[in-house]
């Protein structure tokens, strides 16, 4: 049971194995502040401070799918309760008793074989889970989505994500129109890099939720590699990331940025490394310990402070980022010199040339600059 007391049974139905109950600390009043990435957390509170907000999205809710998006999955979804895939319900109780998050959110299981779930929703949030996903993730895996999905629910996320699937599909709609086609799709590219973000905050909140870093990272590796978990290995997962960040040239940095535009979420090895370097910072220890912002303060926050916060994490990840554009650029706004010569460096390295003479003949004249690599 957790600290105070609050049971946490294991389960042994729909082929999940029982896991011992053990105790997992509590959050009382936490803030999402506590857990969210500092780029997430700059942009909600400043969307939190903007004066009739509120006002302004539920007037869009009569524009935005989201009655049918409720009606859909109630008709054609399984709503977890007691009576029906109660060991989900248990976790989804227990996630809203850690976060202390008192309304607890309608959960939905939907066919689809395709591992995912959201949490979407203007008025209230509902989560959804796929049961390619609930097929997937073990109890103590399943758990630390379900606290994914309950922090975006206490950090105002699913709001965001709704407008952002309202957008995109809009934007496909109006494709025919050019200037207008463009104006929402930059707005839907901002939107995508604030929530690939916001992932990285609801990574930490399940973290949080489940409180074992292991299972977090084996939900991760699945993700990506499927079912066979005895295949796989997590050091070499996260020397994945490892490789993925620092390897290849500044073609290699510019298809990174290309592969990723489109994507809502980050990569999975790249989830995998942050959570761990996480899991292994002060910020977490200290929310551990009991020490983190309450909700009672958040009126208080800073918009400039939170601000400045983002540019310094940004800032911070560009310096010791070991990926050849972020070291480019970490260079550049350390005065190094030769900036061309680093740039084609970049682009492949040079090339030099050497010529044969005869004893007798001196050599030719040649240019003994470097030249680039086709």
């Amino acid at each position: 049971m957790s600290d105070d007391g609050h049971e946490q049974n294991g389960h042994e139905q729909n082929g999940h194995e029982n896991v011992p109950s053990r105790q997992r600390r509590r959050f009382p009043g936490i803030s999402s502040r506590a857990y969210e990435h500092p780029a997430d957390r700059s942009a909600l509170v400043a969307l939190r401070k903007l004066s009739g907000f509120d006002t302004v999205f539920k007037a869009l809710s009569g524009l935005l799918p989201e009655r049918s998006l409720r009606l859909m999955f109630l008709s054609d979804s399984v709503r977890v309760s007691d009576q029906q895939f109660a060991y989900l319900n248990d976790m989804l109780r227990d996630a809203c008793y850690i976060l202390d998050l008192e309304k607890v959110p309608p959960m939905y299981v939907s066919q689809d074989p395709k591992p995912n779930a959201m949490c979407i929703g203007l008025d209230e949030p509902i989560i959804v889970v796929t049961t390619g996903l609930v097929d997937l993730l073990d109890e103590e895996e399943m758990r630390a989505v379900v606290g994914h999905e309950v922090g975006h629910a206490l950090s105002g996320h699913a709001v965001y994500r709704t407008i952002l699937l309202f957008l995109t599909s809009l934007a496909i709609r109006v494709a025919w129109i050019p200037l207008g086609n463009l104006a929402i799709m930059a707005i839907v590219t901002a939107l995508r890099e604030w929530f690939r973000k916001s992932e990285l905050s609801a990574d930490r909140a399940g973290l949080l939720v489940g409180q074992d870093l292991r299972a977090s990272m084996r939900g991760l590796m699945k993700l990506a590699g499927g079912h066979h978990l005895h295949e796989m290995n997590v050091d070499a997962f996260l020397k994945q990331a490892e490789e993925y960040e620092a390897g290849g040239d500044l073609r290699d940095s510019v298809l990174k940025i290309l592969n990723v535009l489109p994507r809502s979420h980050p990569f999975t090895t790249v989830r995998a490394a942050e959570l761990k370097k996480w899991a292994e910072s002060r910020d977490h220890q200290r929310i551990m310990d009991g020490h983190y912002p309450r909700r009672t303060e958040d009126k208080d926050t800073s918009v400039t402070d939170s601000f400045r916060e983002s540019a310094a994490s940004y800032a911070s990840n560009v310096k010791s980022s070991k990926d050849p554009l972020m070291k480019l650029v970490s260079d550049i706004a350390g005065g190094a010199g030769d900036l061309g010569g680093r740039v084609r460096r970049g682009f492949g390295g040079f090339t030099t040339t050497t010529t044969t003479t005869r004893d007798d003949e001196p050599p030719a004249d040649t240019d003994s600059r470097p030249r680039d690599e086709d």
